[in-house]
C-alpha cells in the first residue's frame, strides 16, 4: 500500500497547541472577569450566517464583503451562506430575531473565530479570534465612553502598556451626506492622484478613501474636508461628552479626523486602540456607534455601540512586552510500576481530581509501564510538582510516597491512602 501524503492545515488558519493554549486560557479568564465586573453578559452566535447579513450589515462596498469574505452556496438547499468575517451583524441579527431589547437595553460580549481571506502575515490571519462587546438599546454618549473604558480596563488588567486611544465622530447620515459631497468635489479636483481603489470608491464610498495607505495620496487626503466641520450641534455635544468622560476617568486620547473605520454601519463616535509595537498590524481594538444597523437588517430603530478586539494581536503584544503565562503542568504525576495495581490506584486518582488536583497518570505500552527510572524521567519532564509513587511495598502498606520534584526537590513523605482527604489538597500548592 502506497504511503499516504500528509494533509497540512489551511494557510492562514493556525493550530493552537497545548503549550500555547495556556496563554489563551489566561487571557480568556481575564476577559470573563472584566466583563462580569462591568455587568456584560455572554452571547454566542453561529459561525455560519446568511451572506446577505454581511452584504447589508457590513456593507457592499467594504473590503470585507468585496474581497475577503468566505461566501458559498449550500449544496443541499442552495442557500447563500458565509463564514462570519465579524460578529456585530450577527449579534444584531440575533437581537432582532429574539427581540432581546423588548424590555430594555442589553450589554453583551462574545468571543470566537472569524474568517477573512487575506494575505496571512503577523497579526492578520484567515481564521482569527475576536473578542467583542456590544451595548444595544442605549443612545447616550455615556455608553460610548463606557465601552471604551471597558476596553481600556481589559488591556490594562492584562498588563499591556504603550497603546494610544484615537477618536473621531462620523455624525449622523445627513451630516455625512453633506461631507460626502464635499469629499467627492475635493477628490475630483485631484483625480490624477487617485489610485485604482480610490477611483472605484469615489462615488460609492468616498469616506473610505480617507483610510488609504497609499503614500502618494497622503498629502491630498490630509487636505480633504473634515467631517468634524460638518457636525451639527447635537452631534458635537455627543462627541464632546464622550471626550469629557474619558478625561474624567484619566484616559488619554486624541482626535484623528481621518479615522473612519472600515465598515458602513458606524455613526457618531468611532475609536481605535493602537500600538506601535506590532508593525503594520497595530490596531488592537476598534469600534464605535452604529445606530442605523438594526433598521438595515429589518429591525426596529435601535441605538447601539460596540467594539471588536483581535485576540492574536493582544497575545502577540503580551509576548512582546514580556508577559508570559505559565506552561501547563500537572500538580502530581502518578508512578505505577505494576499494571496489576491500577484497579487500586485509579479510584485514588479520581478522588484527588475531585478535590481539584491536576493529576497525570503514567501510561506505558503493551510491554508494561516501564521502569521506575524511566517513569521518574517522564514525571520530571511533565513539570509536575510531585511524583506519587504507588509501588508494591507502598500499596501493601496502604500508603503512597509523595516526592517533591520542584521546590525542595528530592524531599519525600509517606501518606496513608485512606487519608487522601487530608493530604490531597496539599498537592495543589501552585494553584
Amino acid at each position: 500500500m502506497a504511503k499516504a501524503t500528509k494533509i497540512a492545515g489551511v494557510k492562514g488558519m493556525n493550530d493552537i497547541l497545548p503549550t500555547e493554549a495556556a496563554r489563551w486560557e489566561a487571557l480568556e479568564q481575564t476577559v470573563r472577569d472584566v466583563m462580569r465586573r462591568h455587568a456584560y453578559r455572554n452571547i454566542r452566535t453561529p459561525i455560519v450566517e446568511p451572506t446577505a447579513l454581511f452584504v447589508r450589515g457590513t456593507g457592499q462596498t467594504t473590503d470585507i464583503v468585496e474581497k475577503e469574505m468566505y461566501a458559498f452556496q449550500d449544496r443541499l438547499n442552495g442557500d447563500e451562506l458565509a463564514l462570519r468575517p465579524e460578529n456585530t451583524p450577527g449579534v444584531a441579527r440575533a437581537a432582532i430575531e429574539h427581540n432581546l431589547t423588548y424590555d430594555g437595553g442589553k450589554r453583551l460580549w462574545y468571543t470566537g473565530p472569524m474568517f477573512r481571506h487575506e494575505r496571512p502575515q503577523r497579526g492578520r490571519y484567515r481564521q482569527f479570534h475576536q473578542l467583542g462587546a456590544e451595548a444595544l438599546g442605549f443612545g447616550g454618549p455615556e455608553v460610548d465612553a463606557e465601552l471604551m473604558l471597558l476596553a481600556h480596563e481589559l488591556l490594562r488588567t492584562l498588563g499591556l502598556q504603550n497603546f494610544r486611544v484615537e477618536l473621531n465622530s462620523l455624525g449622523v447620515p445627513a451630516e455625512r451626506q453633506a461631507h460626502r459631497a464635499a469629499l467627492i468635489a475635493h477628490f475630483e479636483q485631484h483625480a490624477d492622484l487617485l489610485d485604482e481603489d480610490a477611483r472605484r470608491r469615489l462615488h460609492s464610498n468616498p469616506l473610505r478613501i480617507l483610510d488609504t495607505k497609499n503614500p502618494a495620496m497622503q498629502s491630498m487626503v490630509e487636505a480633504a474636508p473634515q467631517l468634524l466641520d460638518y457636525l451639527g450641534d447635537a452631534s458635537r455635544r455627543h462627541f464632546e461628552t464622550v471626550q469629557q468622560l474619558l478625561t474624567a476617568c484619566g484616559i488619554a486620547w486624541r482626535i484623528n479626523p481621518r479615522l473612519v473605520r472600515g465598515l458602513d454601519y458606524y455613526t457618531h463616535t468611532v475609536f481605535e486602540f493602537i500600538t506601535t509595537e506590532l508593525g503594520a498590524q497595530g490596531t488592537l481594538c476598534g469600534g464605535g456607534r452604529y445606530d442605523g444597523l438594526f433598521e438595515v437588517l429589518g429591525g426596529k430603530p435601535t441605538p447601539a455601540v460596540g467594539w471588536g478586539m483581535g485576540l492574536e494581536r493582544v497575545l502577540d503584544l503580551l509576548a512582546t512586552q514580556g508577559h508570559a503565562a505559565n506552561a501547563p503542568a500537572p500538580d502530581a504525576y502518578a508512578i505505577v510500576p505494576d499494571y496489576a495495581a491500577l484497579s487500586q490506584v485509579f479510584p485514588l486518582l479520581q478522588a484527588l481530581r475531585a478535590q481539584g488536583a491536576q493529576v497525570q497518570m503514567h501510561a506505558g505500552g503493551a510491554d508494561g509501564p516501564g521502569s521506575f527510572k524511566s517513569q521518574f524521567k517522564k514525571a520530571d519532564a511533565s513539570g509536575a510538582a510531585y511524583a506519587l509513587v504507588f509501588g508494591t511495598d507502598e500499596l501493601a502498606a496502604g500508603t503512597v510516597t509523595i516526592k517533591a520534584l520542584r521546590d525542595g526537590a528530592g524531599a519525600q513523605r509517606t501518606e496513608r491512602l485512606d487519608a487522601v482527604g487530608v493530604w490531597g489538597p496539599t498537592l495543589q500548592s501552585r494553584t
